[in-house]
């Protein structure tokens, strides 16, 4: 009897909509709960009165994020791959890792400089550096509709940035500022990234966890010594002594990232890059939701439409912008 409930328990999981809507809530709220914790470390206020510290730490925040990711793909590979041999070359994952913690650590300080909603939809035109990249550098030739999928995006970024003169009001409103310079060299960092991983899955078929693991240790050796080189760890871990609580924080932060990652390889698996793309497209709308109802981030009527035109940008990018085939090398 115990034996035809436990077939029976299996048999549901591999009931497709079941499958899909754990893989869905995965990725959703890990990543939910990942935005709230990013927020909260790196734009929260530590201390009392006139005494209270803001984090500047996230160069030593993206290192802890590399450790964990590195334990965490490095248990999936034990788990689920075996002893699958990885011939990508050592060097390409070092010269990868670069751009990929540059990304990260530009987005996170960014978050100084900006409110959530602003880094989540700058994170979000990734398609716009991966295709010039890919047109200058692999010299890729991409559909009519790409164009017009990334020209919705730019369309939405635009009028998202776009604050009209108030009068003195606005004198000390900025339309550019660092933080989201930071924003567009995090995505220029992507677009290295992404080219980057299409030459090792291209040349060398190289897994996504195996990548998920070479990249981060080279992150983390890079971090390690910067954070030790610039003084930054000693000063992260005097800023935790005073406020122990962070190291909890910082902790779920990673776990939710690496555990993010997991799920969006699982829908990939299972239900390809068109539904993952239309989850995570989904995941980030509700974030910024999230990030407006709880962190009390204001966005007026014009930076909504903006932001609705980046997503359905992004969703028409996922069902019509595909590269055909034929035309891959």
């Amino acid at each position: 009897m115990a034996a035809g409930k436990g077939t029976e328990k299996s048999s549901v999981f591999q009931n497709e909509r079941v499958r899909f809507i754990f893989c869905f809530l995965g990725v959703f709220v890990c990543y939910f709960y990942y935005g709230i914790l990013q927020e909260t470390i790196t734009r929260g206020k530590y201390g009392e009165g006139d005494a209270r510290e803001t984090f500047r730490y996230a160069t030593t925040l993206v290192f802890i994020q590399c450790i964990i990711n590195s334990a965490f793909a490095k248990l999936l590979i034990q788990c689920f791959e075996g002893p699958r041999s990885d011939h990508t070359k050592s060097w390409l994952y070092g010269v990868c890792s670069v751009s990929y913690l540059g990304a990260m650590v530009s987005s996170n300080s960014a978050l100084q400089y900006v409110n959530y909603p602003t880094q989540v939809l700058g994170k979000s035109c990734k398609p716009i550096p991966v295709m010039i990249l890919g047109v200058t550098i692999l010299r890729k030739k991409y559909p009519m509709a790409k164009y017009l999928c990334v020209l919705l995006i730019v369309s939405g970024v635009a009028l998202f940035l776009y604050k009209p003169n108030k009068g003195a009001a606005a004198a000390d409103d900025h339309l550019f500022g660092f933080g989201e310079v930071l924003l567009l060299l995090s995505l220029t960092l992507d677009g290295l990234t992404g080219v980057s991983q299409d030459h090792m899955r291209g040349h060398y078929q190289t897994s996504p966890n195996h990548m998920m693991l070479n990249i981060n240790l080279w992150s983390t050796l890079w971090l390690g010594t910067a954070i030790l080189w610039t003084g930054e760890l000693w000063e992260f871990l005097s800023f935790a002594d005073r406020y122990p609580s962070i190291l909890y924080n910082i902790l779920l932060f990673g776990l939710t990232s690496a555990l993010g990652q997991t799920f969006i390889f699982m829908t990939v698996v299972y239900f390809g890059p068109l539904t993952c793309s239309i989850v995570t497209t989904t995941r980030k709308f509700f974030t910024i939701l999230g990030s407006v109802l709880l962190f009390g981030n204001v966005i007026s009527t014009m930076q909504w439409i903006g932001t609705v035109l980046v997503f359905l940008g992004l969703g028409l990018d996922a069902k019509f912008g595909k590269v055909p085939k034929k035309i891959t090398h």
